[in-house]
């Protein structure tokens, strides 16, 4: 390029030729101009670099997140195994103040008194005077940020992010679990699986049922106004792949706002609390008998006494109607405590633990979220035999409790419990580990317990569903002895043609109430109000209640869960 060719020229005439002059005096002028614009520049550039160094002084909290920023702070989406949300990460936007960018604090104030009404501008005014950056609103709708944006106003500092939210609010709370500032699980799923959270760029599927979940804790809600229970958790799970379709424990908490998990009250009551859970000890007194081949269903044992002592310490019947003379079967049906112990006595201290340990009683399990409970037995001996035969002195959680079940009546076969839905290959060879005798021999019987009138369990007998199960009433340990406050248990297994679920049930420290109305499913007149605080007259009715609900969903949607 000619360096003179953004030049003003001035074209001469001169006879038959053209020829090119400058014009001096306009170019004096145009560097004149270009002089004073470079000078204009220069001053700008000087106030803005000041500026710049003077916001860097404050320390301000970054605006708006750049991508790469957003991207670190990811988390897949988890749905239910029906591909429903239950968690979700999207865009937010927090609303921060910066009191030191503020120009007329009256002004501020007014303005954010119109947008958040309900917010304490006395806590805001102090905050103000700090001049420390604080923030004003979390997660603000988009209502909001427009009506902030359009203030104008440079102390409000909007910072884009990442953030989780939680469709179901409590639904789910324990399952899911919760994340920290810093985006990192706490408890949880969130927590267990937090690396493949972060990494996976597909939802996270889970095993659960978001409608059966839904129906399951409002059941359990609703008795606890009846029954007056500090805490009660109930556990739907497939009997042959270990698949939670339902967990819920009450108290939860809405994960959207954050709780102190730490509180006892929140425990997981599925999977980290451990109890004595009482007769329900019974179906692995019976089927490890069988197992062993030392007694069969028919089995009688003859002048059982109302009472026995070991070490000093009583062991009763809690009905003093139970006969002295009875099978193995009606042992069972009828929830003797005796007749159990003698059971026990016939397949020994060393075979009998053996066999809670098979059925995975005994050892912690390993599971999708860490709040996981681990039993305790101590030592092993005659007295132990004796009262963990009727399930006093073994303490275990929920979840080992469903799985065990799922072994004795399933066949015999393996089974892992699992919030995390898989391909199933239906070639893969199962792992029979117990009898397949038991499941034929015990089956039956569990049946019985509903749907005989010597069963404890009549009012889970619900139509349609061929429910089996056993009671468990037990006293809370306190101190060293035990207390009037009660654990009531219900395991229901069903249809008990071909077991498919077990549905688990624990009310803890439930209270009888005089006016609730029981209507029997055999036809008897409803009966009001009941005095006695067992599993047969709490943590069942709630079962049946549960099962009248569902059992319709599982026969329709679920053809085969697998």
């Amino acid at each position: 390029m000619n360096k003179f060719e953004n030049e003003k020229l001035v074209l001469e005439n001169y006879e038959n030729e053209f020829s090119y002059k400058k014009d001096k005096s306009k170019l004096n002028i145009t560097f004149n101009r270009i002089a004073f614009i470079f000078f204009v520049f220069l001053i700008i550039s000087i106030i803005y670099s000041i500026k710049v160094i003077y916001l860097g002084s404050l320390n301000l909290k970054q605006a708006p997140l750049k991508s790469e920023k957003l991207k670190t702070n990811y988390r897949a989406d988890i749905i239910d195994r029906n591909g429903n949300f239950v968690v979700k990460t999207i865009n937010t936007v927090d609303i921060g103040i910066n009191p030191k960018l503020v120009i007329d604090k009256k002004k501020l104030l007014i303005n954010l008194r119109l947008i958040f009404p309900n917010k304490d501008f006395n806590k805001i005014k102090k905050k103000l005077n700090k001049k420390s950056f604080f923030y004003l609103e979390k997660k603000v709708s988009q209502e909001n940020y427009e009506k902030l944006r359009l203030l104008g106003d440079k102390s409000i500092i909007p910072e884009e992010k990442l953030s989780r939210i939680y469709p179901q609010e409590n639904l789910f709370s324990h399952i899911i679990g919760q994340i920290d500032d810093d985006n990192n699980g706490i408890s949880g799923i969130e927590k267990y699986y937090d690396y493949e959270l972060k990494k996976i760029e597909k939802s996270l599927r889970l095993t659960v049922d978001t409608d059966i979940q839904f129906l399951i804790r409002q059941e359990l809600i609703r008795f606890k106004d009846i029954f007056k229970n500090v805490g009660s958790s109930a556990i739907l799970m497939n009997v042959d792949n270990g698949e939670i379709i339902s967990m819920v424990s009450l108290p939860d908490f809405n994960l959207n706002k954050r709780e102190n998990i730490k509180d006892k009250i929140y425990i997981n009551r599925a999977t980290k609390g451990v109890y004595e859970l009482g007769s329900v000890f019974k179906t692995f007194t019976l089927a490890a008998g069988i197992n062993e081949g030392v007694i069969d269903t028919d089995t009688k044992f003859i002048d059982l006494p109302k009472k026995i002592w070991c070490a000093g310490n009583p062991i009763g019947e809690y009905d003093d109607k139970i006969p002295t003379d009875l099978t193995a079967e009606q042992i069972f049906v009828r929830s003797g405590n005796i007749g159990s112990v003698r059971i026990a006595q016939k397949i020994g201290i060393e075979k009998f633990e053996n066999f809670l340990n098979k059925i995975g009683i005994l050892e912690k399990l390993e599971f999708d979220i860490y709040e996981v409970g681990e039993p305790q037995a101590g030592r092993w001996g005659k007295c132990k035999l004796a009262t963990a035969a009727y399930g006093h002195g073994v303490s275990t959680t929920l979840l080992q409790l469903a799985k065990a079940y799922a072994i004795i009546v399933n066949g015999g076969y393996e089974v892992k419990p699992t919030l995390i839905k898989k391909d199933y290959n239906k070639k893969t060879e199962r792992i029979r580990i117990l009898n397949e005798q038991v499941s034929n021999k015990v089956n039956p019987i569990l049946r019985k317990v509903v749907s005989s009138e010597e069963g404890t369990a009549s009012f889970a007998n619900v139509s349609g569903y061929m429910v089996g199960g056993k009671t468990g009433t037990a006293d809370q340990p306190k101190d060293g002895d035990y207390s009037s406050k009660k654990i009531n248990t219900f395991v229901a297994v069903f249809p008990m043609q071909e077991p498919k679920y077990t549905l688990i049930v624990l009310l803890e420290d439930p209270k009888p109430n005089k006016d609730y109305i029981y209507h029997y499913r055999d036809g008897r007149s409803p009966y009001k109000g009941n005095w006695r605080n067992t599993a047969g007259w709490t943590s069942v009715e709630i079962a049946g209640k549960i099962i009248e609900k569902i059992g319709p969903i599982l026969a329709t949607k679920y053809i085969e869960i697998n």
